[in-house]
C-alpha cells in the first residue's frame, strides 16, 4: 500500500473512531427498532462499523455517515439471517425474538424450523425496514428515546431498568454500571440478560408510552439520565476525573425529555445537570488536578449554562409540582449566583436541604446537608452531623463521607483524626484525580 493509501486509511480510521464515540448508540437504538432484536442489532452495528474501516478509504465518506450505518447495519443483519438459515434451525420463537410478524397471521410456533424458516424470516425483515431515506437525524433521535423509555419499561424492575439503559442506550461498560451500583460486575452482566429476556418473553413494545402513561414512567427514566451524568461528571474510576461524553449525552437526553414531556421534574433534572456542568472547567488544573468548589476560578464557568439552568429552576419552582431533582438545582444555583465563594448564602442552601430531606430521606442528602451547616454553623456543628450518619454505618463505605470528616476534623485542628479519615477514605476512592487530591491533604497533616 502506498504511503498516501495509507494516510489516507489512517484519516478514515480515526474518523470512524470519533463517530463510533459519537454516534454509535444511536445507529444501534435505530437498528433495535429496525431488527426488533438487542443482541441482533448489536452484531449489525460491529458490522457496519468493521465495513466503514474497509469501504471508506476507497469510496469516501457518505455524506450521511450515521444513515450509512444505519442501512449497511441493517443489510449486513439480513445478510447473517440468509447465511444462517443454510446451517441453523430456527427456533419456534425467533419470529417473536425479532419482533417480526408472519404475512399470513400464523403462529410463530406454527411455522416450522429449519433454514426455510429463517430465510423467510429475513425477507420478512428486509420489506419491513422502510425507506433508508427517511433515517434522518430526527427519527434517530426519537429512536433513542423510544430505547430509553423500553429499558424502563414498568415490566422490569428498577435495577434493571438502570442497569440496562445504561449498557443498551449510553454504552456504559458493566464495571461502570456495577461501580454506580455497588455489586459485582458479573451480578450487573446477569441482570442485564434477565432484563433482555423479559423485554423479548414480555413483548415489551418498542415505543414512547401514551401521554397518559408517561408520568409514571418518567421517574425511572430521570433516575438513569441523572446516572449517566453522575458517572460523566465525577467518574467512578479511572484516571479523569470526568467523562465529558456522558455528561453531555445525558444533558442531551435531557433536553430530549422536556421537549416530549415538559415535566417541573424533567426542567429540574436538566437545570441541575447544566448547572453542574457549568463548572466542569474550573474543576480541575490544567495537570489533571482536582479543585474544590471554594477554590474554583468563577470566571472560568459557562455562564450560558448558567442562565440556561437558572431559568429552568425558576419555571420547574414556579410550578409547585417540583421534586428532589429541582431543589437540588435550587442548590446548585445558589452557587452558581454567588459572586464568590465567601459570599455564598448558606443559610439558604441549608433551608433547601432541610426540605430535600423531608421529601427524600437518604444518607447522602444528610451528608451533604451537614457540610453546609458546617459552612454556616462551623466545623464543629457540621462533624457532628457526619459523626451521626458515620455512627450509623449508612455510609460507612462511601469515601466522600470520611473525606467530609477529615476536612472538618482539619478545620477543627483534629489532626490525628484527619488523618486517619483520610486514610479511610483513600482505601476506599477509585479515581485517580481524588487519590492525589487525598494524598496532597493527608501529606499536608504529616509535615
Amino acid at each position: 500500500m502506498s504511503s498516501s493509501n495509507e494516510n489516507a486509511a489512517e484519516r478514515v480510521r480515526v474518523t470512524v473512531d470519533a463517530i463510533y464515540r459519537s454516534d454509535s448508540r444511536r445507529v444501534f437504538a435505530t437498528l433495535v427498532r429496525l431488527l426488533g432484536d438487542f443482541d441482533l442489532a448489536e452484531e449489525a452495528l460491529h458490522d457496519a462499523f468493521r465495513a466503514a474501516l474497509e469501504q471508506w478509504p476507497q469510496e469516501g465518506m457518505p455524506a450521511n455517515p450515521r444513515a450509512w450505518l444505519v442501512s449497511t447495519g441493517r443489510f449486513k443483519a439480513i445478510d447473517n439471517l440468509r447465511r444462517r438459515a443454510r446451517f441453523v434451525d430456527l427456533p419456534p420463537d425467533a419470529a417473536e425474538r425479532l419482533g417480526t410478524d408472519d404475512p399470513e397471521g400464523r403462529d410463530p410456533a406454527d411455522i416450522g424450523n429449519g433454514g426455510a424458516s429463517l430465510m423467510a424470516l429475513a425477507e420478512r425483515v428486509a420489506d419491513g425496514l422502510g425507506d433508508p431515506a427517511a433515517w434522518d437525524d430526527e427519527s434517530v433521535e426519537d429512536d433513542r428515546l423510544r430505547l430509553i423509555f423500553t429499558c424502563c419499561h414498568p415490566a422490569l424492575s428498577p435495577d434493571a431498568q438502570v442497569a440496562l439503559t445504561l449498557r443498551e442506550v449510553c454504552g456504559l461498560t458493566t464495571e461502570e454500571i456495577a461501580r454506580a451500583f455497588l455489586t459485582a460486575p458479573s451480578t450487573l452482566a446477569q441482570r442485564i440478560v434477565r432484563a433482555k429476556a423479559k423485554i423479548r418473553d414480555a413483548r415489551i413494545p418498542y415505543q414512547v408510552p401514551t401521554r397518559e402513561d408517561l408520568p409514571e414512567r418518567l421517574d425511572a427514566v430521570l433516575r438513569v439520565v441523572y446516572l449517566v451524568f453522575n458517572e460523566g461528571y465525577s467518574a467512578s474510576l479511572g484516571g479523569s476525573l470526568t467523562r465529558h461524553d456522558l455528561s453531555e449525552e445525558a444533558i442531551r437526553l435531557g433536553r430530549l425529555l422536556i421537549e416530549l414531556l415538559p415535566e417541573p421534574e424533567a426542567q429540574g433534572l436538566l437545570a441541575l445537570m447544566l448547572l453542574h456542568e457549568s463548572r466542569r472547567a474550573a474543576r480541575t488544573s490544567p495537570g489533571g488536578e482536582l479543585i474544590l468548589l471554594d477554590e474554583q476560578d468563577r470566571a472560568l464557568w459557562n455562564r450560558d449554562q448558567i442562565a440556561q439552568g437558572l431559568a429552568l429552576v425558576e419555571r420547574a419552582l414556579s410550578s409547585r409540582r417540583f421534586g428532589p431533582y429541582t431543589l437540588q438545582a435550587a442548590i446548585a444555583a445558589v452557587h452558581a449566583e454567588a459572586p464568590s465563594a465567601g459570599e455564598t448564602d448558606w443559610a439558604q442552601i441549608v433551608g433547601l436541604y432541610n426540605v430535600l430531606l423531608r421529601i427524600e430521606p437518604s444518607p447522602v442528602v444528610e451528608l451533604n446537608r451537614a457540610v453546609a451547616v458546617a459552612m454556616y454553623d462551623g466545623p464543629e456543628a457540621g462533624l457532628t452531623l457526619v459523626d451521626g450518619i458515620l455512627a450509623r454505618g449508612d455510609l460507612e463505605d462511601y469515601h466522600l463521607a470520611h473525606a467530609a470528616r477529615a476536612d472538618l476534623c482539619r478545620r477543627l485542628e483534629r489532626t490525628a483524626e484527619a488523618r486517619a479519615a483520610y486514610e479511610r477514605a483513600l482505601s476506599l476512592t477509585r479515581q485517580e484525580p481524588e487519590r492525589r487530591f487525598l494524598e496532597r491533604r493527608l501529606n499536608e497533616l504529616l509535615d
